[in-house]
């Protein structure tokens, strides 16, 4: 799934398949659901849509079932919002990306020495300062053009989400739109 059509196509599916499991199915086994990524296939016929669930094994298979039941009224849904030759036939796969994520923290805690709580932990851009190095003046001023580029990258990353949603022919709700 390379090409730009087909990655603009899946992220379609994708909002138009969350906002509806979100809003419009009544399923009572279908809760906790997250549609993280749709792989759609070259032709278009066909698209899987992973999830993650909440809850345990369980509860993770009965709300799988809800979806796949629910799959025929979802590609309705996704026909009357998407203008496509064809209407994907919906596939939907338990993502277990959470579940392993949680298990390699887990593991890595377990690994790893704790850190003392009252040792401060230092983020990657900061260096180790000594008192030669810097004085409060100088922190001070720092801090403040910090704040300045951060306000600044994030008007930037705002405009970048607009840019982005608008080219992909979503709008600001999330809703699919069709460029003319």
């Amino acid at each position: 799934m390379s090409s730009r059509r087909l990655l603009k196509a899946a992220e379609a599916i994708r909002a138009v398949v969350s906002m509806a499991i979100l809003t419009e199915l009544k399923d009572p086994r279908v809760k906790n659901v997250t549609v993280t990524y749709v792989e759609v296939a070259a032709d278009m016929r066909s698209a899987k849509v992973h999830v993650s669930i909440m809850g345990n094994e369980t509860q993770q298979n009965l709300t799988l079932r809800g979806l796949q039941n629910a799959a025929g009224y979802l590609q309705h849904l996704l026909s009357e919002k998407i203008d496509t030759r064809y209407t994907p036939r919906l596939l939907f796969q338990l993502d277990q990306g959470v579940k392993h994520s949680i298990a390699v923290a887990e593991i890595l805690r377990g690994v790893l020495p704790a850190v003392p709580a009252d040792v401060p932990i230092a983020s990657a851009d900061e260096s180790p300062a000594t008192d030669a190095d810097t004085t409060d003046a100088d922190t001070t001023d720092a801090d403040a053009d910090d704040a300045d580029a951060d306000d600044a990258d994030a008007d930037d990353a705002d405009a970048d989400d607009a840019d982005l949603a608008n080219g992909m022919g979503i709008d600001g709700k999330g809703s699919p739109t069709r460029e003319t």
